[in-house]
């Protein structure tokens, strides 16, 4: 969109649709605020065949349909939700000292006094052949270790973080394989000796073809010397691409392994700008993705609720006025009575 196309304002505006980005927009409507998701689709949680690690919520479920409820939640309480690619994004200095976060995308331009950046990463694929995601191939330890317990797992990489997940995996079964695919190791001799010492197959070869069983999930893995080894599945470690474009652009301190720096509560080193989860530092996981989220929506209430008013601006504007309350806006104060109305 042109820098002079008409912007749809809110108060908050997250970029964003995953469970960490939806869980902030929740909070913030709940909590009052004229709240948007903006996102392109897609991403980590709705390719997840199956949701783990979530109290409440049975494996069976896949990420599309948690995904899909959350949305149904955010609309039933008032949150815009619009499908767009955000482009590019700057600060807007207003009249009385009043500073507007401009986002541009594709379909729209939006404003926001408060921007929540939830915009994820991407795994690093290697190259194919490959077992189908989630049916063989998986990149999340923490989430699909548990699929493999007592089966024969690979790994696949030749960096540290992939031996060390090579050595974790023995927590959970007793057949682990080391698939470097002819890359050179870039593991220490540290790591290397501790490689040595558990029962760990590094493979070199690289792979040539993949088997698959009747219900899709990978069988087995064919290697160019002709050997035929079988694996329930494994995990593939070429790290993670950040996408921290828009955080660049408004200024946002980033780490040096591409993550968004951010505080306790999700706030960047840019005022009004936030961030939550897999674009910032620690574990990718679903749970904490939505407890950042929480956070952060909450932080962003305190930095917006009308009441109660600052001493200094009852002083100047004197006692709040019975007509002035309550603060939250009328469309979502309607919207809450009547999805509050007990019969």
């Amino acid at each position: 969109m042109s820098e002079e196309s008409p912007s749809t304002e809110y108060e908050v505006i997250v970029v964003g649709g995953g469970p960490a980005g939806m869980t902030a927009a929740l909070y913030s409507t709940r909590l009052g605020h004229r709240t948007a998701v903006v996102s392109r689709g897609g991403g980590r949680a709705a390719m997840m065949q199956e949701v783990h690690n979530l109290l409440g919520v049975r494996e069976e479920t896949s990420g599309a349909e948690f995904l899909g409820i959350g949305r149904e939640q955010l609309e039933a309480y008032g949150c815009d939700l619009h499908q767009d690619m955000v482009t590019s994004c700057s600060r807007e200095e207003r009249e009385r000292e009043e500073r507007l976060i401009r986002l541009s995308g594709n379909n729209n331009d939006y404003e926001a006094e408060i921007v929540i950046l939830a915009t994820g990463f991407n795994d690093v694929r290697p190259e194919p052949p490959l077992p189908r995601t989630g049916r063989g191939l998986h990149y999340c330890l923490h989430c699909d270790a548990h699929m493999f317990v007592d089966k024969p797992a690979y790994v696949m990489g030749h960096s540290e973080s992939a031996a060390h997940v090579a050595g974790i995996m023995l927590n959970f079964t007793d057949e682990v394989d080391l698939l470097t695919r002819g890359d050179d190791p870039e593991w220490s001799d540290e790591t290397a000796a501790m490689l040595e010492r558990h029962p760990i197959d590094i493979v070199h070869e690289d792979i040539t073809g993949v088997q698959n069983g009747n219900d899709g999930w990978l069988k087995a893995l064919e290697f160019e010397d002709g050997v035929v080894r079988e694996y329930k599945g494994g995990f593939a470690m070429y790290g993670a691409e950040y996408n921290n474009g828009l955080a660049r652009e408004l200024g946002c301190e980033i780490n040096d392994d591409g993550t968004i720096e951010v505080g306790d509560h999700g706030q960047t080193s840019v005022e009004g700008v936030y961030a939550v989860g897999d674009c910032t530092p620690g574990h990718n996981q679903l749970p904490i993705g939505m407890g950042q989220g929480a956070k952060a929506g909450i932080d962003v209430h305190f930095q917006l609720r009308a009441f109660p008013r600052d001493p200094d601006i009852l002083d100047e504007q004197g006692p709040v006025r019975s007509e002035e309350v309550p603060g939250i806006p009328d469309e979502l104060l309607e919207q809450a009575v009547d999805f509050h109305t007990y019969e």
